[in-house]
């Protein structure tokens, strides 16, 4: 992958989205940040977002939470793409996914926005949907409206393996970032559990 990247986790911003389904996106984003920024590293605003820059496997990286709410995501991955000078191939989006079961992590390069409303915005915004994926499954709700099921916080017994979730899928971004999508892909869309 060329470097710099852009790797944006979605979200709705606000106390009030914290450790929704719907907010893995940042949940991932904020784990990079602790985990490859420096003591010095800080989120700072711009591009209707918060934004800081870190270093993983050796690439640089631009961190990116929009503040737009989910439905305009675009709106901060847009001018961030343009002000970085990045391509489409430079783009990494975590986002939840309610057609992947609780827990899975895959990758995915490219493909439809599957009703997503962040992913639907980016669509719109960048014309394209040609970009890489950390798709984390949120499971579906057995009854009862999806829209209502993302906006609600993870059950105590979900949260139990939540950490791992969030760890696998910064281990993928950083296989990204060292070897590539296709290796990456290769090695974590495998069953969960091999290759851990």
């Amino acid at each position: 992958m060329e470097s710099p990247f852009l790797i944006v986790g979605l979200g709705n911003p606000g106390p009030k989205y914290d450790g929704t389904r719907h907010n893995i996106g940042f949940a991932v984003a904020n784990e990079l940040q602790s985990r490859f920024g420096s003591f010095l590293t800080r989120w700072q605003e711009k591009f209707n977002g918060e934004f800081c820059k870190v270093k993983i496997a050796g690439s640089q990286a631009v961190l990116l939470k929009p503040q737009t709410f989910m439905n305009l995501s675009g709106r901060s991955v847009q001018p961030a793409m343009n002000f970085f000078k990045l391509s489409i191939n430079q783009l990494i989006i975590i986002h939840d996914d309610i057609d992947l079961d609780y827990g899975m992590v895959r990758l995915k390069s490219g493909g439809g926005t599957g009703g997503h409303n962040g992913l639907n915005s980016l669509k719109k915004e960048l014309g394209t949907t040609d970009f890489h994926r950390i798709r984390i499954g949120v499971g579906r709700p057995i009854h009862g409206d999806v829209s209502d099921f993302v906006l609600k916080r993870f059950t105590p017994d979900e949260q139990i393996d939540l950490s791992a979730i969030i760890d696998r899928s910064c281990k993928a971004i950083e296989c990204i970032a060292e070897f590539g999508i296709v290796k990456a892909m290769n090695q974590f869309n495998q069953r969960q559990g091999d290759n851990q």
